[in-house]
C-alpha cells in the first residue's frame, strides 16, 4: 500500500511538472493554495453551456468563457490555469464547465492540462451535456437504458441530491412539454456502472422498465470530480431553472460571488378607480382611446368591498402581499355620484395596513404628450409650427402631489418616493411618442420621486429619468379592461388570431414578436384551459430566473370573476410544490426592487471592467471591489465578517449584499464545516487523455430547444 501511494504521488508530480503546474511537496508547512472565485466555462456554442454561463452572468458570479469555435481564442494550458502569487500556488478558477466530459480531439494537450489542473487543486468539472457511457461512470444508454425525447419527463431529486446540492427542491423536477410538434429536450437515462463511484442526484424512471436512470450525478475517479448531466436544455426551460442553483452550488462548494433568489411581486393598478370594459361586439373599449369617439357605451368595472375581503384572504393563504397602485379621484368621483358614499374606499382604508401602496397619480391622466384622440390610433397633438405639445410640469406635479396628499390624509402606508404614472405615461411610448416628456424629470424632482415604474415590454432596461430610477414591470396578459373570463378570451382571440379567423390580424402583421393562435379559443373554456396555464408558465419562469422585476395587473382583474387569481395561484402553488420551505418566494416592494436592480448594475459594471478580485485561502475569502460598489456573495451558513454573521439564510446557504465597498479588502471567515481546497498535490491514479477511450470529439446529439415561452405581441394593458 505504501509503495502504491508513493508511486502514485510521483506519477502525479511528474504529470503536473509536465504541464507546468506549480508543484508542492506534501509537507505540514505547505502554504494553502489561493483559489480565485471565478469559473472557467469552455463553450462549443451549444445551449447547455450557454445556459450555465447565463446563470453565472445573472447571479453576478465571475466567469471566463473560452469559445472553442473562436479561432483566436486563448489556449488552455498550465499558465492559463494556474500560477504562483507571493510564493503561494494560485488556481485561477474554482470550477470548470465543459460542453461534455472531453470536447477536445483525442490526445489533446488542452484536455490533459485541465485534467492535471483539476487533480492538482481539487477543482470540480461540470459536463454540461454528455451521453451515458462507461467513461462518465454510466452504462451505455443503448440496451438497458434509454436515449430519446425527454418532453414531459417527470424526474426526481434523489436522497443524495436532497442532502447535497439540490436540497432546496422538494423532489419533483418536471420537464417541459409545451409543443406536440417540437422536440424540446433529449436525454440519456442509464444506471451507474457496477463498481463506479457514481452518485445520482437527479433521476427518472427508464421508459418501459422499473429501474431508474441518472440525469444528473457525481462521478469521482482518478482524483477528479465530475457532475455528469445527460440531458440537453436551454437557459429558459423550467427543468434547467430548477437545477441551475444546485449546479452552481455543486461546482463552487457553496462559496462564490453572486447570489440567486426567487422573486415575485404583483402590482394592482387603478385601485379606487373604475376600468373601462372591453366590448365584445365592437372589439374595442368604449370610453378609451382604442374606440372611435362616441362608439359604444362605457360599462366600467370596479372592485367591491367583498373583493377586498377576498384579496386579504388570498394574501393570508399564501403569506404574500399585493402592492396597490391607487388613483384617489376614483373615490372622489364615486362619492360625488353616490351621495358621499364609497363603500369600497371605506373598506380599503379600514384594511389599509394589509397591503402596500403606490402613488398612481390622482386622475390617471396621460402625462406624456397631449393626446389627439380624434383618430385611432391616437397621436401627439402639435403646435402650428409642428412641435409636440407636452403635458406641463405643473400638471404633472398636481397629479402626483394631490394623490399623495389624499393618501396621507387617508393614512395609507405610502412610500412617498415611489410612483407609477397612469399607463406609464410621461415615459416614451412608440410609435407616437418616441421620447420622454421633457417636463417629467422636472416634476419628479419637484415631488421627491426616486423610483418610477416603467413597462418592461417597451422600457426593459433600468435608467435615470431626472432624479428617479425606473423599475421595469412585467405586464401580465390579463387585460385591464376585462372582469369576466369570457371577455378576456374574446379580446385574446381578437389580438391573437388572423383576419381570416375573425381576429385583428395583429399577430400576422408582427410575426417577429407574436404568434397567431391555430384557432380561436373557446369562450367558455379558453381562459382556464389555455390562457391561465400559459400566463402561469411565463410568470413562474420569471420567478425562477432570479429576476426581481414586479408584475402588474389591474383592479378589474380582482373584481367580478376575479380572473387574476387562477394565474397567481398557479404561480405560488406551483412554486410551493417545487421548493422547500427554506427557499421562499421573495416579495419586495418597489423601492427595494429598484435598489436590488441598481446594485446589480453597479456590480456587473465592476465585474466587466475587471475591477473585482476575489479568492479563497483556507477558511477565509477575500474580496476587493471599487469604492461605493456593494459586494454580493453566497456562502455556507455560519460565515462571518468581523465576528458578525454575513447575509441572510436562503436555500440552505447565506447570501446578500455587503455595505458599499470602501475599496479595501473585505474578508469573510468560513465555518469549519466548509471544506477547504486541497493543497496542490493530487492523490489517486494519474488521468490524462489516454484514460478517456472513445471520448467524443464533438458534442452529443441535440434537438431544437424552444424557450418555453410563447411570444406575444406587447399589449397596452393600461387605460
Amino acid at each position: 500500500m505504501k509503495r502504491t501511494i508513493r508511486t502514485t504521488a510521483l506519477l502525479v508530480g511528474t504529470l503536473m511538472a509536465t504541464f507546468g503546474l506549480p508543484v508542492a511537496t506534501a509537507q505540514a508547512d505547505d502554504p494553502a493554495p489561493r483559489v480565485d472565485l471565478r469559473v472557467l466555462v469552455v463553450s462549443d456554442g451549444g445551449p447547455s453551456t450557454d445556459a450555465i454561463a447565463a446563470e453565472l452572468e445573472n447571479a453576478g458570479t465571475p466567469y471566463t468563457e473560452v469559445d472553442l469555435n473562436d479561432s483566436g481564442r486563448a489556449v488552455i494550458d498550465a499558465g492559463f490555469l494556474a500560477d504562483t502569487v507571493d510564493g503561494r500556488p494560485r488556481a485561477k478558477y474554482q470550477a470548470v464547465v465543459l460542453p461534455n466530459d472531453n470536447p477536445f480531439p483525442t490526445g489533446s494537450a488542452e484536455m490533459a492540462a485541465l485534467v492535471a489542473y483539476e487533480q492538482a487543486y481539487s477543482v470540480p468539472q461540470v459536463d454540461a451535456y454528455t451521453y451515458a457511457r462507461p467513461q462518465v461512470g454510466l452504462n451505455a444508454a443503448v440496451g438497458a437504458g434509454y436515449a430519446g425525447s425527454a418532453d414531459g419527463l417527470r424526474a426526481e431529486v434523489t436522497q443524495a441530491g436532497k442532502t447535497g446540492p439540490f436540497g432546496y427542491l422538494e423532489g419533483a423536477v418536471p420537464f417541459e412539454d409545451n409543443s406536440p410538434t417540437v422536440g424540446e429536450s433529449y436525454a440519456y437515462l442509464s444506471a451507474p456502472v457496477t463498481g463506479a463511484d457514481f452518485t445520482p442526484y437527479v433521476q427518472a424512471t427508464i421508459p418501459g422498465r422499473a429501474t431508474k436512470g441518472s440525469l444528473v450525478g457525481e462521478y469521482r475517479h482518478d482524483g477528479r470530480r465530475e457532475l455528469v448531466v445527460t440531458f440537453v436544455y436551454n437557459r429558459y426551460q423550467q427543468q434547467f431553472r430548477l437545477l441551475a442553483r444546485g449546479i452552481v452550488e455543486w461546482m463552487t462548494g457553496g462559496v462564490h460571488l453572486g447570489a440567486d433568489r426567487n422573486y415575485f411581486a404583483v402590482h394592482v393598478d387603478d385601485v379606487f378607480a373604475a376600468d373601462d370594459r372591453w366590448d365584445t361586439d365592437l372589439n374595442c373599449t368604449p370610453g378609451d382611446v382604442d374606440c372611435q369617439p362616441g362608439a359604444g357605451t362605457p360599462d366600467p368595472i370596479r372592485m367591491e368591498p367583498a373583493d377586498v375581503d377576498h384579496a386579504i384572504s388570498w394574501q393570508n393563504s399564501h403569506g404574500f402581499t399585493l402592492d396597490l397602485a391607487y388613483n384617489a379621484s376614483g373615490s372622489a368621483d364615486h362619492r360625488e355620484d353616490n351621495n358621499g358614499q364609497d363603500l369600497l374606499a371605506d373598506k380599503l382604508i379600514t384594511e389599509k395596513n394589509r397591503f402596500r401602496w403606490i402613488n398612481h397619480t390622482y386622475t390617471h391622466a396621460f402625462l406624456g404628450c397631449v393626446q389627439d384622440i380624434s383618430v385611432v390610433p391616437w397621436k401627439c397633438a402639435t403646435y402650428p409650427n409642428g412641435s409636440t405639445r407636452w403635458v406641463s410640469r405643473n400638471d404633472i406635479v398636481d397629479e402626483i402631489a394631490t394623490n399623495e396628499a389624499w393618501g396621507v390624509a387617508a393614512g395609507l402606508p405610502l412610500e412617498k418616493k415611489e410612483l407609477v404614472t397612469g399607463e406609464h405615461s410621461g415615459l416614451k411610448v412608440t410609435p407616437q411618442q418616441p421620447v420622454d416628456n421633457p417636463n417629467l424629470p422636472l416634476a419628479l424632482a419637484d415631488t421627491g420621486i426616486q423610483w418610477l415604474g416603467s413597462d418592461n415590454s417597451r422600457d426593459p432596461v433600468q435608467r435615470q429619468v431626472g432624479p428617479a430610477t425606473t423599475v421595469s414591470r412585467y405586464p401580465m396578459n390579463i387585460f385591464y379592461n376585462t372582469g369576466r373570463a369570457s371577455e378576456q378570451v374574446d379580446e385574446y382571440n381578437w389580438l391573437y388570431t388572423s383576419r381570416a379567423q375573425g381576429g385583428s390580424g395583429i399577430c400576422e402583421d408582427n410575426p417577429a414578436t407574436t404568434t397567431c393562435l391555430a384557432a380561436p379559443l373557446d369562450v367558455t373554456t379558453g381562459y382556464t384551459d389555455y390562457i391561465v396555464p400559459l400566463e402561469t408558465r411565463i410568470a413562474l419562469g420569471h420567478v425562477l430566473s432570479n429576476d426581481p422585476k414586479p408584475h402588474f395587473i389591474h383592479q378589474a382583474n380582482l373584481a367580478e370573476d376575479r380572473i387574476a387569481y387562477p394565474v397567481l395561484d398557479g404561480v405560488l402553488n406551483g412554486y410551493d410544490d417545487l421548493f422547500t420551505a427554506d427557499t421562499p418566494v421573495v416579495n419586495l416592494r418597489m423601492k427595494d426592487i429598484g435598489t436590488e436592480m441598481q446594485r446589480r448594475a453597479a456590480w456587473r459594471a465592476a465585474l466587466d471592467a475587471g475591477q473585482v478580485t476575489a479568492y479563497r485561502i483556507g477558511d477565509q475569502v477575500t474580496v476587493q471591489a471599487p469604492a461605493g460598489v456593494a459586494i454580493t456573495a453566497t456562502m455556507p451558513a455560519g460565515t462571518q465578517h468581523d465576528g458578525t454573521g454575513f447575509g441572510s439564510a436562503y436555500a440552505g446557504r447565506v447570501s446578500g449584499w455587503t455595505p458599499a465597498a470602501t475599496g479595501l479588502p473585505y474578508t469573510l471567515d468560513l465555518p469549519p464545516s466548509a471544506t477547504a481546497p486541497a493543497a496542490p498535490v493530487a492523490a489517486g491514479e494519474p488521468h490524462g487523455t489516454s484514460a478517456l477511450p472513445g471520448a467524443p470529439t464533438a458534442t452529443a446529439p441535440r434537438t431544437k430547444v424552444p424557450s418555453g415561452v410563447v411570444a406575444q405581441v406587447p399589449h397596452d394593458a393600461e387605460r
